[in-house]
């Protein structure tokens, strides 16, 4: 193979007035919209994107909650502030990487959009620990990476069936959920947050974030070490064999 002069019409010229989106980007805006499509079942015929209150949560590609949220809004809005780069404090603080979120569950709460404004919030705090508290338990962290703290709250036994829906589609899945990839990222977000911490007087709760996300760091690496314990990484062979 000859090395390219700079005579050599082989560049591919860039259009930087381009205002189209990454592939990537485009197949995530568009998987999300699909999947707030999928019917309320609170509110049969209409979508679930619609729904005016609620509680959701991200999970990542392993199935462990990430984070827990609230909206008085509809989910569509909410969602989209943090899953398409829009205004969000968890992804400013670098508490929530979006590229880390595989699954979205909603839970539509329409007995709280029909009270008064002025209600809704204090009535949604006390889901949102219910949610909390339930998925916080069923990770193998016992912890979620909300940074606030979430006031305990009186138990309820009305919160509705989820509906969970996937938003990264099978055009990209693999690369995103590439261990590796995750690993690189996750260092990432850490050191990002670390330094945010470093630069400001925090809270409490967003240095927990920062152990927790440190101990998914580790355990993601060390389940990728195992994995390949015994194989032979055909890279180093080749560089051995040299």
């Amino acid at each position: 193979m000859t090395n390219p002069t700079a005579d050599e019409s082989i560049f591919k010229g860039v259009d930087l007035t381009s205002t189209q989106l990454s592939r990537d980007v485009e197949l995530i805006r568009k998987a999300i919209g699909e999947a707030l499509k999928v019917e309320d079942p609170t509110q049969p015929g209409k979508p679930i994107g619609k729904a005016k209150a609620g509680i959701y949560a991200f999970f990542d590609f392993d199935g462990e909650p990430i984070y827990v949220g609230q909206t008085a809004e509809q989910f569509s809005a909410r969602l989209g502030r943090h899953l398409t780069g829009m205004r969000s404090d968890s992804v400013a603080k670098f508490v929530l990487d979006p590229f880390e979120v595989y699954a979205v569950r909603m839970w539509p709460l329409p007995q709280v959009a029909a009270l008064p404004r002025g209600e809704r919030r204090a009535r949604l705090d006390v889901y949102e620990y219910k949610v909390h508290a339930m998925l916080a338990e069923q990770s193998k962290f016992g912890a979620v990476l909300n940074e606030g703290t979430i006031t305990p709250q009186e138990d309820v036994d009305d919160l509705p069936e989820p509906v969970t829906v996937v938003i990264v589609p099978d055009e990209i899945f693999a690369e995103r959920a590439h261990p590796d990839v995750r690993i690189a990222r996750r260092a990432q977000t850490i050191s990002l947050l670390a330094r945010h911490i470093s630069e400001r007087k925090v809270s409490k709760g967003l240095r927990r974030t920062l152990l927790v996300q440190s101990e998914r760091l580790q355990d993601l690496a060390a389940r990728r070490s195992a994995a390949l314990a015994g194989t032979e990484d055909p890279a180093e062979a080749e560089v051995a064999e040299d």
